[in-house]
C-alpha cells in the first residue's frame, strides 16, 4: 500500500459540484487534489445534462417564487431553508459561471434566455445551445480549473474507501490508480462529489459508472444518509435499446411536444399542459402505457418539426443515430432512473455527519429536492453548493493519525447486471413489498457470493428505504401503499461502522 501526504482539500469526482468546489478552495489559498476514475468532461452526469440551470434571472420571476416551485414539487420534504438557500443564490450562480465562459443562450436585450419546464410557474431555465447546457457549463469550470496551478488532477483514480482517525474524523481516501497501485491518501478533509446512483439500474439515463459508490463508502465509515429511496425517473428516455438509454429533454414538452401512445392518443389528457405535470406523474404514465402495450412515444412534430437539428442538436443527433428522424416519426420513450434524491446527509456547504466529510452535487442530499426534484435545479445546486464546500473546506486544518480501513471490493460484471435488472423490475417506477424483499434477498445472495461491494451497499440502503416507506410520496410510488402519509417524515438510515484496522 503507497501512501501520500496531501496538505489540503481532497475532492473526489470531476462533475460540475467537485469541480465548483475544487476551483473555490483553490481560490481560497488552499492546495486541492482532485481524483476522479475519467478524464474531465467524460462519464459525469453534468456533462449530460441537457435541459439547463433554473435560476431566477427575469422580472417575472423571483428567489421566492422559485423557493415555493421546488418546496412543492419536492411533496413535503424539502427543507424550506435549504431551498432559499439555492435560490437565493440563483443569479449570482449563472453569472458566476458565464464569467467563467459558459455561453448562456441570451434575449435580445443582451440578458439571460429562459425557457418553460416542468412544475415551474414561468420559464426560468438558462440554456445553451437549446440542449447542449451540462457541457458547455462543465467546459468552462474544467477551463478555469486546468489554469488553477494550485489544483492537481488525477484522471484515472477511483475511491475504494475513507480514512479516519481514532475520533472518527475522516482524514483521507484509498484511492486505486489506473496502474493498479492502491494510495492512502491524507488530506484536511475530504469533499465526495462521486454522482448519482443511476448505473445501478438496467434503464438509466446516466453514466453507467455511477453506481451510488460514494454514498456506500460514506455509508459504510458511519456517515448519515438521508431520504435514500426517493429516485427520480425521467419520463423521456429514447426507447432504442441502448445502455444507458439517450435522454429527450423535458425543454421538448416545454415547447409543445406532446405525450403519446401508439394510437396517437394524448397520455395525460388533452390540455396544453398536461404533459406539465411533476415528473414522478408524468413517468408512471409512460410505464403504464408501455405495460399495458399501448407504447409511449413524444411527439414533437408539430412543436419542433423542421427546427430540431438546430433547436436541440443533442436530441437531434441521438435519434438520427439510432435511424429515427424526430422531424418525421414520434420518438418511442420509456421512463428510466435519472436522479438520486436521496444520499449522503449534508448542509449548504457540504458539510456530513462525520468530520472532516463533505459531500456535494448528487451524491449529497441537502433538503433542496426533497421527494421529487425541481427540473433543472440540480446543475444550480451542484455550482451553489459545491462553491459553498470549497470555501468552508478550505478552512479545514485536518486531523489526527489515519488508521486503515478496509476497501470494497468490486462487483462482477455478472452479478452487477443481474443487480440492474433487478432494481429496475422491482424498485423502479412502482414498488410493492413483495418485490422489494425479494429485491433485498438477491443482494444478500451476492454479497454473500462477493463481499460486500459498494454497489451493493448502495442498492440496500436505497431498497430499505423504499421497503420502510410505506406511503407513496414523490418519486417513491408504492403499488401496495398508493396513499400519501398525511405526515412527511424523513428516512434517515446509517450502516453498521466498519473495524478501523491498525496501521501497518
Amino acid at each position: 500500500m503507497n501512501r501520500l501526504r496531501h496538505d489540503g482539500p481532497l475532492v473526489v469526482g470531476g462533475g460540475l459540484a467537485g469541480l465548483s468546489a475544487a476551483l473555490e478552495a483553490a481560490r481560497a489559498g488552499a492546495k486541492v487534489l482532485v481524483v476522479t476514475p475519467e478524464p474531465l468532461l467524460n462519464a459525469c452526469s453534468s456533462a449530460w445534462a441537457q435541459g439547463g440551470m433554473a435560476a431566477a434571472l427575469t422580472a417575472a420571476d423571483s428567489p421566492d417564487l422559485h423557493a415555493r416551485d421546488t418546496l412543492a414539487a419536492g411533496a413535503g420534504l424539502v427543507e424550506a431553508q435549504a431551498a432559499r438557500a439555492l435560490t437565493d443564490h440563483g443569479r449570482e450562480t449563472v453569472e458566476w459561471l458565464a464569467g467563467l465562459g459558459a455561453p448562456f443562450d441570451r434575449a435580445a436585450d443582451g440578458g439571460f434566455a429562459v425557457s418553460l419546464e416542468a412544475a415551474h410557474s414561468v420559464p426560468r431555465v438558462a440554456r445553451v445551445g437549446g440542449d447542449g447546457a451540462g457541457r458547455a457549463i462543465l467546459s468552462a469550470v474544467v477551463t478555469a480549473v486546468r489554469a488553477e496551478k494550485t489544483i492537481q488532477v488525477w484522471d484515472d483514480a477511483r475511491l475504494k474507501g475513507l480514512l479516519q482517525d481514532d475520533s472518527g474524523r475522516v482524514v483521507g481516501a484509498t484511492i486505486a490508480r489506473g496502474d493498479g497501485r492502491m494510495i492512502e491518501t491524507t488530506a484536511t478533509c475530504v469533499i465526495l462529489a462521486t454522482g448519482g446512483a443511476g448505473g445501478l439500474y438496467a434503464a438509466t439515463t446516466t453514466p453507467a459508472t455511477l453506481k451510488g459508490e460514494g454514498m456506500a463508502l460514506a455509508a459504510m465509515a458511519g456517515a448519515e444518509i438521508l431520504d435514500p429511496e426517493f429516485v427520480q425517473f425521467h419520463p423521456t428516455a429514447i426507447d432504442v435499446g441502448l445502455d444507458p438509454a439517450p435522454l429527450a429533454t423535458e425543454a421538448l414538452r416545454g415547447e409543445g411536444a406532446r405525450l403519446v401512445d401508439g394510437q396517437g392518443r394524448f397520455l395525460l389528457g388533452e390540455t396544453e399542459d398536461a404533459d406539465l405535470k411533476p415528473r414522478d406523474v408524468v413517468a408512471r404514465a409512460v410505464h403504464a402505457a408501455r405495460m399495458e402495450g399501448r407504447g409511449a412515444f413524444l411527439d414533437a412534430r408539430a412543436a419542433i418539426g423542421e427546427a430540431f437539428p438546430h433547436e436541440f442538436p443533442a436530441v437531434f443527433a441521438a435519434c438520427m443515430r439510432s435511424g429515427l428522424d424526430p422531424r418525421v416519426s414520434p420518438i418511442p420513450v420509456m421512463a428510466a432512473c435519472h436522479y438520486h434524491m436521496g444520499g449522503i446527509a449534508a448542509d449548504a456547504d457540504g458539510r456530513t455527519t462525520l468530520p472532516g466529510l463533505y459531500a456535494v452535487g448528487e451524491c449529497a442530499a441537502t433538503g433542496v429536492h426533497g421527494a421529487n426534484r425541481l427540473a433543472s435545479n440540480s446543475l444550480l445546486e451542484a455550482a451553489a453548493f459545491g462553491r459553498r464546500a470549497g470555501q468552508a473546506a478550505a478552512k479545514e486544518t485536518g486531523g489526527g493519525r489515519a488508521r486503515r480501513a478496509e476497501t470494497a471490493p468490486d462487483l462482477p460484471e455478472a452479478a452487477l447486471a443481474e443487480l440492474r435488472a433487478a432494481m429496475t423490475e422491482k424498485a423502479g417506477v412502482i414498488r410493492d413489498a413483495e418485490g422489494l424483499a425479494a429485491l433485498l434477498a438477491l443482494i444478500d445472495r451476492l454479497e454473500a457470493a462477493n463481499g460486500p461491494a459498494a454497489a451493493l451497499q448502495a442498492a440496500r440502503l436505497i431498497v430499505r428505504g423504499a421497503l420502510d416507506r410505506r406511503e407513496s410520496r414523490g418519486g417513491h410510488y408504492r403499488a401496495d401503499h398508493p396513499e400519501t402519509a398525511a405526515e412527511a417524515r424523513h428516512t434517515r438510515m446509517r450502516l453498521r461502522q466498519p473495524e478501523i484496522l491498525a496501521a501497518e
